[in-house]
């Protein structure tokens, strides 16, 4: 199941449950979107793929057991394994690469 992680791991900003400025690519790194297209130029610094919109997760059930009252988000803050400098040069060296060729 999708963790929805709780902020940018670039900025620490917030990105709540419904948020549709999140990010996420294909190992759910989350980061915000202004993150993703100013610094990071759609480059995962952990895996160089490129990001897609994280799926917002109903709030309310609407089939039994389903929802973010029954798999709430993680409240877990988590941080890039990188430094902001060191992610924008990775980003810098593979953008010019399609996300769906790198």
């Amino acid at each position: 199941m999708l963790e929805i992680k709780p902020n940018c791991e670039c900025c620490d900003g917030d990105l709540p449950p419904h948020s549709t400025a999140a990010m996420i690519c294909s190992y759910e790194c989350t980061f915000c979107q202004s993150c993703v297209d100013d610094v990071l130029k759609n480059v995962c610094p952990n895996c160089g793929g490129g990001f897609q919109h994280r799926p917002i997760r109903p709030q309310v059930a609407r089939r039994d057991g389903v929802g973010l009252e029954f798999q709430p988000a993680s409240t877990v803050r988590v941080q890039a394994k990188h430094e902001v400098p060191a992610m924008a040069v990775f980003a810098a060296a593979h953008a010019h690469i399609p996300h769906d060729e790198r």
